[in-house]
């Protein structure tokens, strides 16, 4: 790319990978909000119907890196669409589930198809835009998920609410429609690139590099999803009026629409380097709610906060996993491309288990402290990534 400015052609593929995205995460995130009419539906446990979510995210870390390796040499464009037609027939089939044994093979199966849709989303994104507007167009495919999670899942909840669970994947079946339409016209022709094996694949995560590099987004997230997990205690603690609490977590997923804006503006330039300092001020947002939250006002304010550093970090490490599979092994852009959103699912997990452990405990106001040690962790490893980074600019 020649240009340094995003023409109409950019704008319309960055908003129909951020359309996709926003898709994607729909589906992904609404049986969250429809949990207990599922299992309610299907004579299950509450827990039970729980596998559906954690089967998804394993299955996302596990199959995603898998899948984007065996298929790195297929044109995207077209599989890519293929993906999307496979997505639209999956939602369809959620619609007429009547066992948990097949919503559980739906949700495994749309795992794989959601894990790969995302890492070449990416992709596309990063290779058909001007170097200096990579970071603006990937904080634009990342706020599809932000757009789900603020708009997506509350109407397809209030859908499961008026109809029946299963009238919400009409919903998504119809969104999903419309992102294959959308990315018929706009997505271009990209040339297939020279074909590897699985084995020059993998061989990129043996470089201790990428390993540091991913384990950054890992605890980033952990540090949040330590507190964000236990958010509605932590909100009645506050004593917080129960029917506020709702809004204020629509509150805090509107903010993270921002978050997902500074992201942007962070990796357009030494974005390792910004890093560095964004998890110390997240480490300080985080800590700081074991005292604001005495008060009701002072701890929205501080959860605010702590939603607009939520996700500063996605933008910068995703162009980073890209750029080192580049210096360290061009053949497997497409693998690195896959680590930061399976990053991102093994800093939920972890963050949500070691939050629990300390919450079980007893003092739920220690998880504070927990979100705060693994920012300053997140801070510590960017630094000396940034520090090898500098060293090896000075070498060349």
């Amino acid at each position: 790319m020649h240009t340094t400015e995003l023409t109409k052609r950019h704008w319309l593929l960055i908003l129909t990978l951020t359309l996709l995205t926003f898709v994607l995460g729909t589906s992904e995130f609404v049986i969250v909000g429809i949990l207990t009419d599922i299992s309610s539906s299907l004579h299950i446990t509450n827990a039970k119907a729980g596998t559906l979510v954690s089967a998804f995210a394993i299955t996302f870390a596990i199959a995603t890196p898998l899948v984007m390796s065996a298929t790195s040499h297929f044109p995207k464009r077209k599989w890519m669409l293929f993906l999307i037609g496979l997505f639209i027939i999956l939602n369809a089939l959620y619609v007429i589930s009547t066992t948990y044994v097949m919503l559980l093979a739906l949700r495994m199966m749309t795992a794989i198809v959601t894990g790969v849709l995302i890492s070449l989303a990416m992709i596309v994104a990063s290779e058909n835009m001007p170097i200096a507007k990579r970071g603006l167009a990937i904080s634009f495919v990342f706020g599809g998920f932000t757009l789900a999670n603020v708009i997506g899942v509350p109407i397809g909840t209030v859908i499961a609410e008026r109809y029946d669970w299963n009238a919400t994947f009409l919903l998504t079946t119809l969104l999903g429609a419309i992102a294959f339409l959308a990315s018929f016209f706009i997505l271009p022709t990209m040339h297939s690139p020279f074909r590897s094996s699985m084995r020059d694949q993998f061989s990129l995560l043996t470089h201790p590099r990428i390993l540091m590099a991913f384990f950054i987004p890992s605890l980033g997230f952990g540090a949040t999803y330590a507190v964000y997990t236990y958010l509605v205690p932590i909100l009645k603690g506050m004593e917080a009026p129960s029917g506020s609490i709702s809004w204020i977590l629509f509150g805090y997923g509107f903010i993270s629409i921002f978050s997902n804006i500074l992201a942007g503006k962070i990796a357009s330039y030494n974005s390792i380097g910004r890093l560095r300092f964004v998890f110390l001020v997240q480490a300080v947002v985080l800590i700081s709610l074991y005292w604001t939250t005495d008060n009701f006002i002072f701890g929205l304010v501080n959860i605010s906060l702590m939603s607009l550093m939520a996700i500063l970090l996605t933008t910068s490490t995703q162009l980073y996993l890209i750029d080192l599979a580049g210096i360290y092994q061009p053949k497997a852009t497409g693998l690195a491309a896959s680590l930061m959103p399976v990053a991102s699912n093994v800093g939920i997990a972890f963050g949500s288990a070691l939050g629990g452990i300390v919450y079980h405990q007893g003092n739920l106001m220690s998880v504070t402290w927990v979100g705060g040690l693994i920012a300053i962790l997140a801070s510590l490893l960017t630094f000396l990534s940034h520090r090898l980074d500098q060293k090896q600019k000075q070498a060349a």
